[in-house]
């Protein structure tokens, strides 16, 4: 049965807190009243680090001040607010962080009592090790092998990506903000219009176009809000910035991005096709689309899983390089430096990576270069180990090496070659993911835990 003709949702920022959220177009949005305020807090883009460190990429003040923006707007209306993945990885602790901001908001805004919802999406080791014991698969993505107690023993901590399942359960009882857990992006959009009794072919596209915000929008301009609109037929997306337009080119170039297909997004419950989807150009700033198709999955449904585990310490450096014949043979330099933290430490457990910059004007030895022509280089030293003593170590001699590098037809000092940072610089411990796999589940909902309180 059809609970409504239409929902409007306004999406105010593609990674809340992340860089703060621009106010301008939000309150314009704002003042069109949606019916939900939507947002996602969350990326594996940020890399391995934070889930492995239970820490947060954003500051405090940027997220609570795009909660502040949502919480205030979603309350004067008394519609609901959702936020996924919060605190950018969706760690139980992070959750329980943005309930405090919460919290404190209500209380500094003297607002009237409401009802929060929240999940949990981490997932304890021992489950995942019975899975295995069991005989289950736990299949790799991007050409990952199946998971393997080895690897489940590297890892530190684990977190189930949700789908629309935990969104949908939490407005059933009743929510008024909804606080998740690791999500999936688009769940965050897609599992309240779904709720509200819309199709999930347009549901799904409603989430994944609106989950970065204003990417989808031209010019390029992040954190501006955009509307979502959904019915029984289409979805329309509309820019918000007064500067900005949602046309056919900018919202198909948004929802095939990032994916091997892109044609296809794929969900716990089964695979958004958009293969013979029509872009129409619905009025200046908005662009209507048609013709997605949602194909349930056969069989078990799987659930995401990202882990990350522990490297080691790690310590930075930065060398610039000017001398042109150092220059043109820079893969000989970083060779004897390889070598002489080699001959240093002898069977010490360490990684030593170097990142150039402006080879060619690109980064990194990707490829061997015939011809350098650069007139300068920066390389970004990291060395990494089991203790911060070794790691500083490893990047020093790897950093110095390259002055003291030993080249055929050099006489005397070449004392132009190099200039170091001097002091490598401690930085965040290295993690790595351990867990990009698939778990069959009996019940989508089994990985997530559901809480509920009144803020008052």
């Amino acid at each position: 049965m059809k609970k409504r003709e239409k929902l409007r949702i306004i999406s105010p920022n593609g990674h809340l807190g992340f860089a703060p959220t621009k106010e301008e177009s939000f309150w314009i949005g704002a003042r069109t009243k949606p019916d939900y305020y939507c947002c996602d807090s969350g990326s594996d883009d940020i890399g391995p680090g934070p889930l492995g460190s239970d820490t947060c990429v954003s500051p405090y003040e940027w997220q609570k001040h795009d909660l502040e923006l949502m919480l205030l707007a979603s309350r004067e209306q008394g519609v609901p607010m959702v936020v996924g993945s919060c605190g950018d990885t969706g760690t139980n602790s992070r959750v329980d962080r943005y309930i405090e901001m919460i919290r404190d908001l209500a209380k500094k805004h003297k607002m009237k009592p409401f009802k929060l919802v929240y999940f949990y999406s981490e997932v304890p080791k021992e489950y995942l090790k019975k899975k295995i014991q069991q005989g289950v698969v736990i299949e790799g993505l991007d050409s990952r092998p199946p998971l393997t107690i080895e690897e489940l023993e590297a890892t530190d901590r684990i977190v189930a990506v949700a789908g629309v399942h935990p969104y949908i359960k939490a407005l059933e009882m009743g929510a008024d903000v909804i606080l998740g857990g690791r999500s999936s992006d688009a769940a965050v959009f897609a599992g309240p219009a779904i709720y509200e009794g819309f199709p999930e072919a347009q549901a799904y596209y409603l989430g994944k176009v609106l989950e970065c915000a204003s990417f989808c929008a031209e010019p390029y301009a992040a954190k501006e809000s955009v509307i979502g609109e959904i019915t029984h037929e289409d979805v329309k997306v509309t820019a918000m910035a007064p500067f900005q337009r949602c046309t056919i080119a900018s919202v198909a170039g948004h929802a095939m991005y990032e994916r091997s297909n892109p044609f296809y997004e794929y969900f716990a419950g089964g695979h958004l096709d958009m293969r013979e989807c029509v872009y129409e150009q619905y009025d200046e700033k908005t662009t209507r689309i048609t013709g997605m198709k949602f194909v349930p999955i056969q069989g078990k449904v799987k659930v995401k899983l990202e882990g990350s585990g522990k490297v080691g310490e790690r310590y930075i450096g930065i060398v610039g390089v000017r001398d042109p014949y150092t220059i043109r043979n820079i893969d000989k330099v970083l060779d004897w430096a390889r070598s002489q933290v080699e001959e240093r430490l002898p069977g010490k457990e360490y990684k030593l990576y170097y990142r150039i910059y402006g080879k060619n004007g690109v980064m990194g030895d990707l490829e061997p270069i015939k011809e350098i022509r650069s007139h300068e280089l920066g390389i970004i030293v990291e060395g990494v180990a089991p203790t911060k003593e070794v790691a500083q170590e490893v990047t020093l001699i790897g950093a110095r090496q390259i002055f003291y590098a030993r080249l055929p037809e050099v006489k005397g000092t070449a004392g132009t070659a190099a200039f170091i940072v001097d002091e490598v610089l401690p930085a965040s411990p290295a993690y790595r993911w351990t867990m990009n796999h698939v778990v069959p589940v009996d019940d989508p909902m089994e990985l997530f835990t559901m809480h509920e309180m009144m803020i008052q």
